[in-house]
């Protein structure tokens, strides 16, 4: 039975008090429409065999809105965050998580590779939950550095 379908049948019922609570309660989780976001990520090219330990994307979304316990790279879940210069949210995530994508399967080397940010927003004043979501392509490849002339 659906949530409005259980409130109306209490509504019938004479239960208005037992309403309002269902009310109250369902007002929390209520999810507003997608929201599409920009992002930017580095490094736009991830090499596999590369040093590096943060995959960093930059958005264009509120630091203040976001939950950031909600964000997810690829499913990936977020290692940390913070706000940029500008009040923007910043999400980083482990660069081996990342590159283990490519063991796994997912990623074809070299080519080109869709990440997906997606997340929620704090609730709005009304309870309202706003899904948020952005990709970007990077260019991931496998050479090693010192055989390619770079420290």
């Amino acid at each position: 039975m659906t949530s409005v379908k259980k409130f109306r049948s209490l509504a019938k019922k004479g239960g208005v008090f037992i309403c309002c609570l269902l009310f109250m309660a369902l007002a929390g989780t209520v999810h507003g429409e997608g929201l599409e976001i920009g992002i930017d990520v580095a490094p736009k090219v991830l090499n596999i065999e590369s040093s590096g330990t943060v995959v960093t994307v930059h958005t264009n979304i509120k630091y203040w809105q976001v939950n950031a316990h909600t964000v997810t790279l690829n499913g990936l879940e977020i290692e940390s965050w913070k706000a940029d210069n500008l009040g923007f949210f910043v999400a980083k995530f482990e660069m081996d998580e990342v590159k283990g994508m490519a063991d796994d399967g997912y990623l074809d080397i070299p080519d080109y590779y869709t990440v997906r940010l997606e997340g929620e927003t704090k609730p709005d004043a009304d309870g309202i939950i706003v899904f948020f979501g952005g990709q970007i392509d990077i260019w991931v490849i496998d050479i090693d550095p010192v055989a390619a002339g770079k420290p």
